[in-house]
């Protein structure tokens, strides 16, 4: 099968992997690949905390795939080449660390916003008759 065949359903917009099959070795994809995971991760950042329209979902899928380009690249990667590339590698440490607390604060408010509609329910659906209340007042009597 041809790379024509291969990529023939995939929109023209999508990069094609390299051709070169020595980069992962030299290295010379790995500073593009942190380059392009960085951005991600500071714009999902960002629009964790500003953004109530962001699509997480399509931002997870773009970090997976990035996440696999990262992989591939370092599988029989150098030690030299990685050593070249530390201060990348630590810069965008930092900015993942950076984006775990965001979708932690997120999702913390997502659970609490939660447990506020299912309270509401409840007691929307509760005429006091079966309340936890009711319960605790019969065993204190």
């Amino acid at each position: 099968m041809s790379e024509h065949d291969l990529y023939s359903q995939v929109p023209a917009n999508v990069p094609r992997p390299r051709a070169d099959p020595q980069a992962g070795l030299r290295g010379a994809s790995l500073p593009g690949i942190i380059a392009r995971i960085e951005e991600a991760v500071e714009v999902e950042t960002r629009s964790i905390r500003t953004d109530v329209t962001f699509d997480l979902q399509a931002s997870n899928d773009r970090k997976s795939r990035y996440l696999y380009e990262l992989n591939k690249a370092v599988r029989d990667i150098r030690p030299d080449v990685l050593q070249a590339n530390r201060d990348g590698i630590i810069r965008l440490r930092g900015k993942l660390a950076e984006n775990q607390a965001a979708i932690a604060a997120h999702l913390k408010a997502v659970t609490e916003v939660a447990g506020l509609i299912q309270d509401a329910i409840e007691q929307s659906e509760a005429d006091g008759t079966y309340g936890s209340d009711a319960f605790t007042r019969m065993r204190s009597a």
